[in-house]
């Protein structure tokens, strides 16, 4: 399995959990459909890296992007670690290894 694959993947299920468990603590219908938008889509776009296609790179890095923007800006005023800070830590790794692996396909 290709790492940006692998890496996508986790991400993807982090943001899914994230969702999920925003809505079971704060009963937040917001986090618990962008959550699972952007998890299933990160889900889609690991299979789309692994089976190659270019395509799948692009969604996964304009969906990092978005997260780790919207995640920098409450970090910056919460400065929460869970989920704020995570997700930023998470939405960067994400882009840096998707960039990649998109540079060497």
């Amino acid at each position: 399995m290709n790492p940006a694959s692998i890496v996508v993947t986790l991400f993807g299920i982090f943001t899914l959990a994230g969702g999920i468990l925003g809505y079971a603590k704060a009963k937040s219908k917001a986090s618990l459909i962008a959550g699972s938008i952007s998890g299933l889509v990160l889900l889609a776009a690991a299979y789309g890296i692994s089976e190659g296609t270019r395509a799948a790179y692009l969604v996964a890095l304009i969906v990092a992007a978005i997260l780790g923007a919207r995640f920098l800006r409450t970090w910056f005023k919460t400065h929460r670690v869970m989920p704020d800070f995570i997700m930023v830590i998470l939405s960067s790794l994400t882009i840096i290894v998707v960039a990649w692996g998109l540079s060497v396909h």
